[in-house]
Order: structure tokens, then sequence, then C-alpha cells
């Protein structure tokens, strides 16, 4: 739970100083510097944690090209786009969407179980989302 709460406040801190000093910087290179810090930081964690060589398969390679294309850049690039556009704390805020989006895609892709307490959930995350956006910045 704390390694949760941390990257929470690291993301929402990353938001509002991106928002406040880095709204000028082309989206390709604070890309290409962020994505370079954090190589920097978990490739020799990956190596030394590494056991196993990676095997290619067509479905290893999708999940990757996925990861990398849409899952990296892609999402990355929509949140510098959002923060020059919008209010950082509503930016922030969309972060909650995630847990409720990818149970979502597990139940329909995977079959994965929705249960009452995780809709539950999922509806609170919703409804606080839709509360930031209801305000008037």
């Amino acid at each position: 739970v704390a390694a949760n709460v941390l990257a929470l406040v690291g993301i929402t801190a990353g938001t509002f100083y991106q928002k406040r000093f880095g709204g000028q910087v082309d989206m390709r290179a604070g890309n290409a510097v962020q994505f370079g810090a954090a190589a920097l930081v978990t490739a020799p964690i990956a190596l030394a944690a590494g056991e196993e060589p990676i095997r290619w398969t067509a479905v290893f390679a999708f999940a990757v090209g996925w990861s990398v294309v849409v899952l990296s850049l892609g999402a990355v690039s929509l949140l510098y786009y959002l923060i020059r556009r919008g209010s950082a704390a509503r930016v922030s805020s969309l972060i909650y969407l995630t847990p409720p989006t990818t149970a979502v895609m597990a139940y329909a892709v995977f079959g994965e179980t929705l249960t009452p307490l995780a809709l539950l959930g999922m509806a609170l995350a919703v409804a606080g989302v839709a509360v930031v956006y209801a305000r008037r910045s």
C-alpha cells in the first residue's frame, strides 16, 4: 500500500511540475528524457534480477510492442497533451480511472470476475473523477 501511495504522490507531483515548468517542452523530447531517465534506473535492476533469457514469440512481441507504442509512448504523449490543454488537478484525477479501466478490460478479454466490492470501488473512482471534472476551474 505504501508503494502505491508513493507512486500516486509521485505521478501527481510530476503532473503539477510538468504543468508549471514543462508546458512548452516538445512532447517527443519530453518522452525521450523521461524514458531515458527511467531506463537508467530500471535497466541495472532488470539486468541484476533477470534469470531466464527472453523467448521471443509472436504473442510476446505483440505484447512488448503494445506496451511500448500504446501504453508508453501513446499514454505519456496523451498525458502531456492533456496537461497543456487543461488543469493539472483534472489530469491527475484521471489516474484514478486506470484500475477500473483495467478491471473492465480484464473482464472483457480474460473473463475475470468483477465482484460487488470491485464494482463499488470502480463506481467510487468514476464518481470521484466526475466530481473533479464537474467543478469549474
